[in-house]
């Protein structure tokens, strides 16, 4: 019963923190002037967003950062006398919570960056490449480096196979996966309600996964996303009235990340994040065909959404069919942790 409560209010008051916030913070970004300047080589009907504001992200982050710390330390003061009762080993616990937050705030942070030299510069060019991939792998490294001077070591649990020794190239592969998926992530945020909507679903499953094996304090954290995404479309819906720009995007990379590792199966990102994945092969195949090809594109736009806009999917369409994927996809990924392990 106190598990379920507990759930339900992180869920409620993130989506009443972000869904509030967005009353406020939008005509604020429009006083700044704040708005986003959409590429020429986009969708021509994307041209009559221009102007939205962006880093409305700040609004999820706010949520899921308060209600994640608040929920955290109530469980620290309260929930030991039950910890052989209700609760997990809550030093694990709060060691996966509060590096997981710094590794999503830092990649949310290497976003804001991005999205103010968007923003000055009047252009749709921030950070170049390489410079996101080398701040995002700093703030990878750090994460994992946490996560070992804690104790955690190098092993992971594959369903139906078990834990497995990964030894040096835990980290390397780590580092890569976490990377790759905040990217991922990111490519995922081009359609209205897109980005918030697929994360909603992923969060549930994990906060479900985490549920079923006991983590309240991950439960909680979860919930909270959700609850904040939910918040966040509140006002991102089509048709949006903000985007939650890389601020928000790569915050929410570095958040799935961190609940796939808090409940130590990050191999579950696979079939979780199955949409992310999608955006991502999708621009890496288009790229490597176009050169190949010498200028034929296999899908009519990347990343993988565009596509289905070009051949005549609306927004709303778009947003259902992958979030529904995600949802299936969740529901796996909750009976392989259930059944193997």
């Amino acid at each position: 019963m106190i598990y379920g409560i507990w759930t339900f209010c992180s869920a409620v008051l993130a989506f009443a923190i972000s869904a509030v916030l967005g009353k406020y913070l939008i005509p604020y970004l429009h006083k700044l002037n704040f708005g986003q300047t959409i590429l020429d080589i986009g969708p021509s009907w994307h041209k009559n967003k221009q102007g939205t504001p962006i880093m409305g992200g700040i609004m999820f982050i706010a949520a899921i950062s308060i209600v994640t710390i608040i929920s955290t330390v109530i469980y620290i003061l309260f929930g030991a006398s039950f910890i052989d009762i209700f609760f997990a080993d809550i030093p694990r616990e709060c060691v996966f919570i509060f590096a997981g937050l710094g590794l999503a705030l830092a990649n949310g942070f290497i976003g804001f960056i991005d999205d103010f030299t968007k923003v000055v510069k009047k252009r749709n060019l921030g950070l170049t490449a390489i410079q996101k991939l080398v701040l995002q792998f700093a703030v990878a490294a750090i994460y994992l480096v946490v996560l070992s001077a804690a104790g955690y070591g190098t092993t992971t649990v594959i369903p139906f196979i078990g834990e497995i020794d990964l030894g040096f190239f835990y980290y390397i592969i780590a580092a890569v996966v976490i990377v790759g998926m905040v990217n991922s992530v990111n490519l995922t945020d081009g359609v209205d309600g897109l980005d918030g909507s697929v994360t909603f679903f992923a969060c549930v499953a994990f906060m479900l996964i985490s549920s079923m094996q006991s983590y309240l304090g991950i439960t909680a954290m979860g919930a909270a996303s959700a609850g904040a995404c939910l918040g966040f479309l509140v006002w991102n819906f089509h048709p949006a009235k903000v985007f939650m720009g890389d601020t928000g995007s790569l915050f929410l990379g570095g958040l799935v990340c961190a609940l796939a590792f808090a409940i130590n199966m990050p191999i579950l990102l696979l079939p979780i994040g199955i949409i992310y994945i999608a955006e991502e092969l999708s621009v890496v195949l288009q790229v490597s065909y176009f050169k190949l090809t010498h200028g034929k594109r296999l899908f009519k736009m990347s990343p993988i959404h565009h596509h289905f806009e070009m051949s005549g999917w609306s927004e709303v369409k778009i947003v259902a069919v992958f979030s529904a994927v995600t949802a299936v996809f969740g529901a796996i990924a909750f009976a392989l942790a259930y059944f193997g392990t």
